[in-house]
This record gives C-alpha cells, sequence and structure tokens, in this order.
C-alpha cells in the first residue's frame, strides 16, 4: 500500500514538473533540470524511494551545471579586463616616456640657449666697430668681427642689437654728426647684409658728444671714431621693466 502511495506521489511530481520549472526565474533552470532528470533516472535505478533521493541529486547537478556556467562568463570578463588594463598600463609608460623626453629636450634647448646668449654676449660686450679719420668704412677686421655676430644672432633670434655712433672732436659739429650717422649706417647694412633682420638692429648717432677721453690726442680721437654694438636680451629688458 505504500509503494502505491509513493509511486502516485512521483507520478504526480513528473506531471507537474514542467509547469514550477515554466515559473521559476532563469537563474534557476538548470536547477530545475537536474531536479527532474534526477527524478527520472532514481525512478529507474531505484524505485519512489529512489527517485526522491535522484531528484535532490539532480537538483544538486543542475545548480553545479548553472555555477560553472557563471564562473566562465566571470572568468571571461575579468580576462577581458586584464587586457585592458594592461593595455592601459602599457600606455601610461609610453606617456611617462614621452615626458620624460620631453623634459630632457626642454632641459638641453634652454642650455643650448644660454650657450648661445652667452656667446653673442662674449662677441659684444664692449665691441667696438673703429674707423678711420673722417671715413665710414668697414675695415676687414672689423667685418669679420661683425659676420661672426651676424651669424650668432641667427642662432638666437630672441635677441636685438643697438647700434651707437660717434666721432672725434676735429671739425664742425654738424660734419661730425653726419659721419657719426653714416658710420652707425654702415654698420647696420653691412649686418642686414649678412642676414639680419632689420628690425632687430636700432641705430642712433651722437656726433662727437661722447669722446671717451676728456683730452683730446690722436690716441683718444682713434677710439672716438666708432659704432658701439650693445646686446639687448627681451628677458632682461623685461626683468628690469619690473623692476621699476
Amino acid at each position: 500500500m505504500k509503494q502505491h502511495i509513493i509511486s502516485a506521489l512521483v507520478i504526480s511530481s513528473l506531471m507537474t514538473l514542467p509547469a514550477m520549472a515554466q515559473e521559476r526565474q532563469d537563474n534557476q533552470t538548470e536547477a530545475a533540470v537536474g531536479f527532474g532528470g534526477g527524478m527520472v533516472l532514481g525512478a529507474v535505478i531505484g524505485g519512489p524511494v529512489g527517485a526522491i533521493v535522484g531528484a535532490f541529486s539532480g537538483s544538486l547537478v543542475g545548480k553545479s551545471v548553472g555555477d560553472d556556467k557563471h564562473i566562465q562568463a566571470q572568468q571571461q570578463t575579468l580576462e577581458a579586463q586584464t587586457i585592458q588594463i594592461t593595455a592601459l598600463t602599457q600606455k601610461q609608460q609610453s606617456l611617462e616616456q614621452l615626458q620624460a623626453q620631453y623634459t630632457e629636450a626642454q632641459r638641453q634647448l634652454k642650455t643650448l640657449q644660454a650657450a648661445r646668449v652667452s656667446k653673442l654676449e662674449e662677441l659684444t660686450v664692449g665691441m667696438n666697430v673703429q674707423f678711420r679719420t673722417g671715413t665710414a668704412e668697414i675695415e676687414p677686421h672689423f667685418a669679420a668681427q661683425l659676420k661672426d655676430i651676424a651669424y650668432a644672432m641667427s642662432l638666437a633670434p630672441e635677441l636685438t642689437l643697438d647700434l651707437s655712433g660717434y666721432a672725434d672732436r676735429r671739425g664742425s659739429a654738424e660734419f661730425n654728426q653726419q659721419l657719426s650717422e653714416q658710420r652707425v649706417q654702415a654698420v647696420r647694412d653691412f649686418l642686414i647684409q649678412q642676414g639680419v633682420q632689420g628690425d632687430r638692429l636700432t641705430a642712433s648717432a651722437y656726433g662727437a658728444s661722447a669722446p671717451l677721453s676728456q683730452n683730446e690726442s690722436l690716441e683718444g680721437d682713434f677710439f672716438d671714431r666708432r659704432v658701439t654694438l650693445r646686446l639687448q636680451n627681451p628677458d632682461a629688458a623685461l626683468a628690469a621693466n619690473n623692476q621699476q
């Protein structure tokens, strides 16, 4: 009698299994299939009691299958994230290398700029182009120096030159003023011929108004017949203006 009752329960469970499985959520499908499959297998092997035991075993098997799929999905997601992280890490390292190279290039550029300015200062500090009496002709010795200055200025386009022309005290003030203008113009034209842009050169003429010596003499007159070159650094001029 008990066996008939158990058999009836098993048959009833098998008949209601599809409806139960339909009502479950998607993430429980594997467990339901395992439950039903295990029940049938248990009924075939062990009768009604075997069917009940097999049903619970089958549900565990079905859940295990579902967990495996979930784990595989998580592993795939983790692998994809690992690839992305690796790519980002490599990109970050490349950016850091580029930044380091850029910083080094900037340092080298500043060093070169400082060297150029220093060289140009050496060429122009206290440099005077001297002239013979009554002329504005540039002598070969000074022409060679002016070529060096023009070349140095081509390497430092931010720099400018101030040119000041003078004459000795022999002759009239009007003649000396004109002669000083001719001399400073001759130096300016020579530098432009060497490639220096005219807007980087400022020229002024002072005649015999600024002798280097209070006492007039042949030697002193030689040094008075000159064009003086002075380097103008925009950074230095800006700093001077800020201090005022």
